[in-house]
């Protein structure tokens, strides 16, 4: 313990160490394209927005799009014409971007855009090999009024 540690510095190495220090870089790899030829395509349609993503088949997103990120604001959201772009423009997505061909289509809510994102996709030219309803049903539902005094 009573050996004094000097810090050492850039002087005190062998010129040799300093330049075998540099080495190059390997060249990262490309990142690969996935393919998912089938997937799923999930609908989310309320009355003020609808939301449209794409997943593969165990249920990772691949691509979403919904009516306010494609540019209508307000009331607009909710309309079934909104569904439809923003049903398009995930549908190009995910078709170009990973080649997906055949859509299982999983609607949940009540909105106005709930066929006619179904629509879009089809005429899309993506095969649409099922459409299921998963909206929420309530089981009892909310607590009732009290009776009422006489």
């Amino acid at each position: 313990m009573t050996e004094e540690t000097k810090p050492t510095t850039t002087e005190d190495k062998a010129p040799e160490q300093t330049d075998a220090v540099k080495t190059v870089a390997a060249p990262k790899k490309k990142k690969q394209k996935r393919s998912v030829p089938s997937g799923q395509m999930h609908v989310q349609a309320t009355f003020n927005n609808t939301i449209v993503s794409f997943s593969d088949n165990k249920g990772n997103v691949v691509t979403a799009s919904s009516a306010g990120a494609c540019g209508f604001r307000g009331s607009k959201k909710g309309t079934a014409y909104a569904a439809q772009i923003a049903a398009e423009k995930a549908a190009e997505a995910a078709s170009t971007q990973y080649g997906m061909k055949n859509v299982e289509v999983f609607v949940k809510g009540v909105g106005l855009g709930r066929d006619s994102a179904v629509r879009a996709v089809s005429n899309y030219g993506m095969i649409v090999e099922s459409i299921t309803d998963v909206t929420g049903v309530p089981h009892g539902g909310v607590r009732p009024k009290r009776a009422r005094r006489a």
